[in-house]
């Protein structure tokens, strides 16, 4: 299984910000959305961050108020970690294991095209697993 599976069926819809907004246009866009992260995309719309509810309030704990006023630039992990369409599943999973992210922007010749989150691929390998599960009973269940 690949990522391209995931986005086929999550859709490919991604929200984005300029790196010039406030954290509070971030945090309310993220609460708008029910997002737990928004990638920053520069002037040529490639990425250049990733902004997620902890990057906001490692920030107000470090600022206070104040902090919303701040600009993403300010406190987006500018190091993100991507992943291709034909990226195998298990791969996408150890990488965010390995790093200790929850998003993944998807990415073709530098353009960004899905966001997987380790939600999705948790749900993506329970579904596999319970398949598997079914289809072992199923085989059982003919062989008695």
């Amino acid at each position: 299984m690949i990522v391209e599976q995931i986005l086929n069926d999550k859709g490919r819809v991604v929200v984005t910000l300029r790196a010039d907004h406030t954290l509070r246009e971030a945090a309310q866009l993220l609460d708008d959305k029910k997002i737990g992260a928004v990638v920053a995309l520069g002037l040529d719309d490639k990425i250049i961050g990733v902004l997620s509810e902890r990057d906001i309030v490692r920030q107000v704990a470090r600022h206070g108020a104040e902090a919303l006023d701040m600009p993403v630039s300010g406190a987006m992990t500018r190091s993100v970690v991507t992943v291709q369409a034909a990226t195998p599943i298990d791969e996408a999973l150890q990488t965010m294991t390995d790093r200790r992210i929850r998003h993944l922007p998807v990415v073709h010749n530098d353009r960004l095209t899905g966001v997987i989150s380790i939600g999705d691929l948790v749900k993506w390998k329970i579904a596999e697993a319970e398949s598997e599960a079914n289809a072992m009973k199923s085989y059982l269940s003919a062989q008695f």
